[in-house]
């Protein structure tokens, strides 16, 4: 999860956020027919044009629920297939739990989706229009990144990010179907004045960001990174180019350290917080696989809703 400047990607979306039912629809197709996207039926049956054959292609593989194999082309991952696959945790996408954390898979893969990495973990300003934004990922990009890089590309791409994250207000002017917001508008990370002109992007205690999903997050890191303690500012900003939760999903200092006392008790006995020679630390106690987290949240939705 640390910025590799040599593994970038720019302008795969065709233009297109995503949107709704898209994910679904193209795992489904998937596993139906494991070459569905090298097939010219392809548009037939995912009922889209072209292009948008290419752009859901794309985001399965931005958000993580599909990855690429050179032999056998893109393929499910564990974790698309344990949100998607037959009786899966929520194919519909109708417990906001899944969209944070198809937001954490997206904002976490600076290799497929290298402006929403730059974004959620480098781009700190309250408050910005949009040339503001892509006048930054132009300047990151000539600084950071170590191969070819298209200024163009990666401006597109804040334009569609921003697209996807803010709320549409209706506009007559914008065909229905461009007007459908895409799923990750509904975490409201992202709000556009049309009196400023201007969007925001504010920390807040996220109320609706469940500790599951957190929970996942921070396990995710800590085991990508190798380490089993870290201190909670580290959690909270980004450095060196790894991924923050707190910045991930735009929490305040107070949130976080709200949520991660809530953590502690979630599965006893795996986190812990500790003061070491006066820096706060998280500390993972056991051997854990992030999935816990997940099964944990899933099976008490579906209990839930049993009951």
């Amino acid at each position: 999860m640390q910025f590799d400047p040599h593994k970038v990607t720019f302008g795969r979306h065709e233009s297109f956020a995503l949107r709704f039912g898209w994910l679904t629809k193209g795992f489904q197709a998937l596993l139906a027919d494991g070459d569905i996207f090298r097939r010219d039926e392809a548009t037939v049956t995912l009922g889209v044009g072209k292009n948008m054959v290419h752009s859901i292609k794309y985001w399965l593989r931005a958000t993580q629920v599909c990855t690429m194999n050179r032999e056998h082309g893109i393929l499910p991952t564990e974790i698309g297939s344990a949100i998607f696959e037959g009786k899966g945790w929520d194919p519909y996408l109708e417990d906001e739990a899944t969209i944070w954390l198809i937001h954490w898979l997206l904002a976490t893969n600076y290799k497929e989706a290298t402006a929403w990495y730059w974004f959620f973990n480098c781009f700190h300003k309250p408050e910005f229009k949009s040339k503001e934004a892509a006048a930054s990922i132009s300047d990151f990009g000539k600084d950071n990144i170590e191969t070819k890089f298209s200024v163009t590309s990666a401006k597109q791409d804040v334009a569609v990010l921003l697209r996807m994250y803010t709320q549409s207000k209706g506009s007559t002017k914008i065909p229905a179907e461009e007007a459908l917001d895409s799923p990750l508008s509904i975490l409201k990370l992202i709000s556009y004045s049309s009196a400023l002109k201007a969007y925001t992007s504010e920390l807040s205690s996220r109320e609706s960001l469940p500790i599951g999903i957190l929970g996942y997050a921070i396990s995710d890191l800590l085991i990508n990174r190798g380490i089993n303690e870290i201190p909670i500012e580290d959690l909270m900003y980004s450095r060196s180019y790894h991924v923050a939760p707190g910045s991930v999903f735009r929490l305040t200092e107070n949130g976080l350290l709200t949520k991660l006392e809530q953590l502690v008790h979630y599965i006893p006995e795996t986190f812990k917080i500790d003061d070491t020679a006066g820096i706060h630390q998280l500390y993972c106690l056991r051997a854990i696989n992030p999935f816990e987290y997940l099964v944990k949240h899933y099976s008490e939705i579906i209990q839930e809703n049993a009951a």
